[in-house]
């Protein structure tokens, strides 16, 4: 996807390299565009050598004295790049920027671009406080807040570089990233029209009524992938087990909750003829006590024996039973997550297995960040460490890409 960075004449301009390269790392392609003034505070090339693209910072040639088919290419480039752009992002976003989009002129490259555009634009402003505070400032911010497909990114307080102390400062990079993918996500609807089943969360068998056999799992990972889901416009099914955090309760997720892996079975197994997508992401007990005591075990000095079953296995039922469903499971290993997730995808009759080592420190069980392998029958691929929210989005990339086209799937520009 790409992003244009707009880039205006703030001293906090010389954040935009790092903030060129975060976007970049988040795997957006990456075109700059800076006004005059912002050319004081950073040189167009810095940002050339980082994205690799053009950086534009005139509306026309610096030399129109003599017409030419370059000439008439670049007086309509501000069209072509606001076509391309998936989102605008400026940053920093002064006050006079902000008071020249709030108002619809156009005289440079930037606010042309940006009444140009139909891509979600994010603002992420900074200034001085008093220019922040002042009235014709807040008025103009309202206008954007109102603006369909507009998202503002608050300055942060603090220490400014006028010597003032307040708001004003640019928002921290990573906020700003992450509310240009949350405006991404709630503009791409490829799931329009599609029913998805997600199981999250661990499962509890039952020793006595006391205790219980389970795992660490947060159900962080399905919770992410229900929401994103939902967002891109499924009507989505959550199978949640028992957690300490709340299942999702957003627009388009039903919540059916589960305690063992035979309530969790059924659930399942009850939705998935109704399904286009099933993404089993739940830590399913393997195994659960034959015969749990009616009354609790006391303890004494001897060791206790506890005979096990094997639970039902929900993937590879779903497998057994699948028509026309995409069947993504999931695989958390503690030796050679993409051999044994590759076993799995042809024991289970799957489409896709999400491997990971839940032995990595910071990542899987417990943790809000994921490092995982796509596997499928062409091959695999690594997602590198990224927050859950974000793997989440891409687990769902690869998995409509495995589903049949529907006349619903479509892109819907902010």
């Amino acid at each position: 996807m790409k992003i244009v960075l707009g880039v205006s004449g703030g001293i906090a301009a010389y954040k935009a390299a790092e903030l060129a390269r975060l976007l970049q790392q988040a795997g957006y392609r990456v075109q700059a565009v800076m006004t005059r003034a912002a050319r004081e505070f950073v040189a167009p090339m810095t940002l050339a050598a980082l994205t690799g693209e053009k950086v534009i910072t005139d509306l026309f040639p610096p030399e129109t004295a003599a017409a030419s088919p370059a000439d008439a290419e670049a007086a309509i480039e501000h069209i072509a790049v606001a076509q391309a752009a998936d989102a605008l992002v400026v940053a920093p976003a002064t006050a006079h920027v902000l008071a020249k989009f709030a108002h619809g002129f156009a005289d440079d490259f930037l606010s042309t671009l940006y009444l140009a555009t139909t891509a979600p634009v994010i603002l992420a402003p900074a200034m001085n406080l008093n220019m922040w505070r002042h009235a014709a400032t807040q008025a103009n911010l309202e206008t954007l807040r109102r603006r369909p497909g507009h998202v503002l990114v608050e300055p942060g307080a603090g220490y400014l570089a006028c010597g003032m102390v307040g708001e004003g400062r640019l928002a921290e990079l990573e906020a700003i990233v992450a509310a240009l993918e949350r405006a991404l996500a709630q503009g791409q609807r490829d799931l329009a029209g599609r029913k998805v089943l997600i199981t999250a969360g661990p499962t509890r068998e039952a020793i006595d009524p006391v205790r219980y056999l389970s795992n660490r799992s947060s159900g962080k990972m399905g919770f992410a992938l229900a929401e994103a889901a939902a967002r891109r416009g499924a009507a989505v099914v959550l199978v949640a087990g028992p957690t300490a955090a709340e299942p999702p309760r957003a627009s388009g997720i039903e919540v059916i909750p589960v305690t063992t892996a035979e309530e969790m079975a059924a659930a399942a197994l009850a939705q998935f003829p109704h399904v286009d997508l099933a993404i089993l992401a739940a830590a399913v007990a393997d195994y659960r006590p034959v015969k749990p005591a009616g009354e609790k075990i006391k303890k004494t000095a001897a060791p206790l024996h506890l005979e096990l079953e094997p639970t039902p296995d929900i993937l590879a039922a779903c497998g057994r039973a699948k028509r026309h469903q995409i069947l993504v499971g999931f695989a958390a290993e503690t030796g050679s997550p993409v051999a044994a997730g590759r076993a799995k995808l042809q024991a289970k009759a799957a489409d896709m297995i999400v491997a990971n080592d839940v032995t990595l420190p910071g990542a899987g069980f417990d943790a809000d960040e994921n490092e995982v392998f796509l596997i499928t029958a062409s091959g695999d691929r690594k997602l590198e460490r990224a927050p859950k929210s974000k793997i989440a989005g891409q687990i769902l990339d690869a998995a409509a890409a495995l589903l049949a086209p529907s006349p619903s799937v479509r892109l819907v520009r902010a």
